[in-house]
């Protein structure tokens, strides 16, 4: 059998999102999984269909759903999270559950202090509403395109956001925006962890939601590891590069990086 990668979404796009990535992964001889967050659906259309069950789980939620995962499996996986899956993905890789993980324009974890403009706008119809911390929200497809698929033209995102899109859980965000005033943020991360896998940290040079600076930011924080940890840059694609039409370049990106790490 041979290694498996473990994909982890982030907030409003569905775990099948990643089936290019799962086949391409495939292709190259890795066992794939790509499971959804607590109370996702198996489609788009049932996620979409019930928005309360995907409501108010926050970050520790999810990482516990994803480490019960892994301990199911026989060896720790690779991960690869996008967006707050970049988040969870540095979690578990911080507390030795998995061999390697890439977190790809991945949510700011505690500790890292630039909140540029563009990802206030790009959360705001989560936080200008304090209940939605407990709901569960949906962007419309003016708000998918400045927050996700800027880089790309307005027919593409909204072929992609009819595609892919789901109501998110808005108690990750209000945990992430609170994490630095908060002692025992669930979005704090063992960044100092020597013994731990690789990580690769990849920034998308035009993304809204997470600016390149919150990247560059993110790998400051780990500056007391010995552990490998790279950066990545693709400075012409925003967030919405692991499911645009430029999704093969960041995938064959990913495998390079692997095969360097002898995984």
């Amino acid at each position: 059998m041979g290694t498996t990668v473990l994909f982890v979404h982030g907030l409003w796009l569905h775990a099948s999102s990643w089936g290019p990535w799962m086949a391409r992964f495939q292709e190259e001889g890795y066992e794939v999984a790509a499971p959804g967050w607590p109370g996702d659906h198996d489609t788009v259309e049932e996620s979409r269909r019930d928005p309360d069950a995907i409501a108010d789980h926050g970050i520790d939620d999810v990482v516990a759903h994803f480490a019960e995962i892994i301990r199911a499996m026989p060896e720790p996986p690779v991960l690869v999270g996008h967006s707050f899956g970049g988040l969870i993905a540095q979690k578990l890789l911080g507390q030795d559950l998995a061999k390697a993980a890439v977190a790809i324009d991945a949510a700011q974890i505690k500790g890292v202090l630039p909140v540029p403009l563009s990802a206030l706008r790009a959360t705001l119809p989560v936080f200008k509403n304090p209940a939605n911390k407990h709901r569960a929200v949906s962007l419309t497809p003016e708000q998918f395109r400045f927050a996700f698929a800027n880089a790309v033209s307005e027919e593409e995102s909204q072929e992609l956001y009819e595609r892919w899109t789901i109501p998110a859980p808005g108690r990750p965000l209000f945990e992430a925006a609170a994490a630095n005033f908060t002692p025992h943020s669930p979005a704090g991360v063992d960044t100092g962890n020597s013994g731990r896998g690789p990580l690769l940290l990849i920034a998308s040079g035009k993304d809204h939601t997470v600016p390149e600076s919150v990247t560059r930011a993110t790998l400051k924080q780990y500056r007391h590891s010995d552990a490998v940890t790279e950066l990545l840059e693709f400075p012409d694609r925003g967030h919405s590069l692991v499911i645009d039409s430029g999704w093969g370049e960041v995938a064959d990106t990913c495998l390079t990086w692997l095969r360097g790490q002898s995984l």
